[in-house]
Parts: C-alpha cells; structure tokens; sequence
C-alpha cells in the first residue's frame, strides 16, 4: 500500500475494528500473551480491501512463526496516523513495527526514531537483502548511506484512460498504441484533453501530490531539482508544465480529485465516462471494475519525444521501531513482510500495488489490465519522491498546499512560482 493510494485513502472505522478483532490491537509489545508467544505489534492505515489484505499475510506467517503473535493497529486516516504515531514514539508506547508515508519518513529518520536496518538486511539469513530492493525506491529512507525503512510495494503513478469517453470526444488513436510506437508525446496527450473538453468532459483528473505534479513537469522535459537545488519554479520547461497545469485545472480541463464533491469524485466520474483520463496506481483496479473494466487501460505520462521517461513512484516504508521490545521478532516480521514472498501473498489476485522487490512481478502480469506491462516498466526506471525533497519533514506537504492556491486561482502564476522558490529555499537551508 503506497502513498499514491495512501493521498486518497480514508479508511472505514468498522474495518479497522473488524480486523482488530482477528488480529488484536494494543500498545506496545513484549512477550507474555499468556500463550507463550513473543507478540509483535505493527501499525498502518487503509481501505477494507487492503486491510483484509494483511489476513492473508499473517495467516501464512503464523503457519511459519507459531511463537509469535501479530497485533495490528490498524488507523481509520492517513491524515491521522503519523501524529498519533510521533505521540505513541514520544510515550514510548508505538508499535514494533510501523509503515510511513514518503511524505513523512525524512521527518521519522530525523527524528532519530526509526532503526538503521543495513546490518539486519545484510545478515546471511535474511529474507529481504539491500540489493533485493529496486534502488529509486528508496527515497527518503536511505540518508548517509543507511537504510532506516524498506518500500513495502510500490505504485508508479500512470494514466488510466477510459476508451469510451475518448471515443466519444472523437479520439481514434489508443494511447497504448501510440506509446508502443514510440509516439506518446505530451503534444499528443494535450490534444486529446483539449478534445475531452470540447466534448463537455473533463480531459484528465490528478490528485494534488507530488506523482502528478512532477510526472507532468518532467514530461515537459523540465526539472525540479539541479543538483540539490530546487529548480522547479525557474527552470522554463517546469514553468510551462505548471502553467499548463493551473490553466487546464482553472479552464475546467484537468480536475483536482481532491475537491471533487463526495458522492460525484473521481471514481464515480471516470467510471461513468465523464473524464478520459485518471492518474492513479494499481489500486485503481478495483475501480475500474466496478465499470466495464475492459474498457480501461493504462499508458506512462507522455514524453516530449515520446520515449518512456522516469516516472515517479509512490512508495510508503515499513520500518522498525528504534525502542522495539522484542527487535528481533519484529525484524522477522518486518522482513517477511516486504521479501519476494510476502510481497506476493499480498499483492497477488488483483492486488493494489506492484512489487517494489525483485522477482515478484507475476503478481502483475495476471491478465489486467491490458498493458499492464507498463507499470513494470514504470516501476523499474521510476524513483520516489526526490531525496533533497523527501528529507525535509513537511515540505512536500507544504509544496502542495501552495501549489493548490495556484491550482484553484487564488494566487497568480508569478506569485506562485516566487512563492515556491521561498518556500523550498527557507526549507532546504
């Protein structure tokens, strides 16, 4: 489960509590559950389907591991779950082991709370190896060389399209097709929106987070950082993909998810052939099912030359807690979680996230969607959120909050960029 899921995910109450059930929930673990078991507690946050998910993990696990016990925490909001984290790390009352947003893991590994895990994964007997891992994913949690969190799946930010509402706006050319060739340009992506609009639909939806703001500015061949300064507000071609962007998101050509109305958001709008494209994950499987799913497919955010480039992945970490009570426990769940064979016990039949280890990618290929080739490749040469960025608690937060007054008019675009270059200046220095 990764952040690109993670920036929409609110899950429902009663599914924590009904996994609590099977699972237990407490503080933080020791042995002396009165069966003889060393008890590990994780947390994390999700929707039902990834919630249920977790079962069959810990199932198989307790098959191997019958002398430990897993009690999951499992926390209704992503919004919510790293200040209740820092407040049980602070009262030394946090779980063993605990995932953490890309967003948010730089301010964990400053904090001094999470362990560095490059012996542990080193060890001959481990299951999850620094090398297993593909390196782009790492982001925020390798700082000096040090390991302190391992990308639990990963989710290389795509554009799903809907076939019908292109066929309706008059598009005859598959994105699929054109990027198979070799000719999925951003000159041909914008057309195609251009023509959704005329169509009275909304050509793409994007969620305000990182993915989509930088998948774009890099599609327009522009940078957003240069050598460890932040370039993305001078640089002319990352100028131009964010005045693309707020004009399309002003003019009603690209929709911001996150203001969509409850009850008419983005699922309900792209499933009902009201936009052409969605960017999103893997997790979008289960919504697009619930249309016809044969109707959609999946093609990389375009290129200037229409060649793949570097996309952005959204990762989230499982990392150790540095006061664990029983470290060696919870380092065994932790590295069977995020190994080949944990990563496809999870991920397989549909999953909502792709491997972020080796050897894992069958769990994709099953059959749909179509081309889902294509978030391998995305995975393979993509990267996590910047490292200059990633390691500075809050500052992809306090990016897209400036980057939304932009996006909903209440700021100009020369503002917004002498804005931006303040804010990730006072940040970064």
């Amino acid at each position: 489960m990764s952040f690109s899921r993670a920036a929409k995910t609110v899950a429902v109450l009663a599914a924590g509590a009904a996994l609590a059930a099977t699972t237990g929930c407490g503080g933080s673990s020791g042995s002396g559950s009165g069966s003889g078991k060393t008890t590990v507690t994780w947390s994390t946050w999700g929707n039902p389907e990834e919630l249920a998910r977790f079962k069959d993990f810990e199932k198989d696990f307790g098959k191997r591991h019958p002398d430990i016990k897993l009690k999951l925490q499992a926390v209704p909001s992503y919004s919510d779950y790293h200040s209740k984290l820092l407040t049980q790390l602070s009262s030394k009352t946090a779980p063993d082991v605990f995932y953490v947003g890309d967003d948010f893991i730089g301010k964990f590994v400053s904090a001094g709370v999470v362990s560095p895990l490059n012996d542990k994964m080193a060890a001959p007997d481990s299951k999850a190896k620094p090398e297993d891992f593909f390196d782009g994913l790492y982001g925020g949690a390798k700082k000096d060389g040090q390991i302190y969190g391992i990308p639990n799946d990963a989710n290389p930010e795509v554009l799903w399209y809907d076939k019908q509402a292109l066929r309706d706006a008059g598009i005859t050319e598959d994105p699929a097709a054109l990027n198979a060739q070799g000719k999925w340009t951003m000159a041909t992506y914008l057309e195609m929106n251009r023509k959704l609009k005329a169509a009275d639909k909304a050509g793409s939806i994007f969620y305000n987070w990182y993915g989509s703001t930088y998948s774009m500015i890099n599609g327009f061949g522009g940078k957003v950082y240069d050598g460890g300064k932040f370039v993305g507000n001078t640089d002319p071609k990352s100028r131009e993909a964010l005045k693309t962007l707020a004009d399309g998101y002003q003019n009603g050509t690209f929709l911001v998810a996150d203001n969509l109305p409850e009850g008419n958001g983005s699922d309900v709008q792209f499933i009902k052939h009201k936009a052409g494209f969605s960017a999103g994950g893997r997790w979008m499987i289960d919504t697009v099912k619930k249309g016809q799913q044969d109707n959609y497919d999946i093609v990389p955010f375009p290129s200037q030359t229409g060649q793949l480039m570097p996309q952005t992945v959204g990762t989230s970490f499982l990392a150790l807690n540095k006061n664990a009570k029983n470290a060696q426990a919870a380092w065994t769940f932790l590295s069977e979680f995020v190994s080949k064979d944990g990563q496809t016990v999870r991920l397989k039949g549909g999953g909502n996230a792709v491997p972020s280890v080796k050897g894992a990618d069958s769990v994709v290929m099953e059959g749909y969607p179509a081309h889902a080739q294509t978030f391998v490749d995305a995975r393979d040469g993509g990267f996590a959120n910047y490292p200059e960025e990633a390691g500075v608690p809050e500052l992809t937060a306090s990016i897209n909050d400036l980057l939304m007054k932009l996006w909903t008019g209440k700021i100009g675009f020369d503002q917004a960029m002498n804005d931006l270059g303040s804010l990730v200046s006072a940040k970064l220095h």
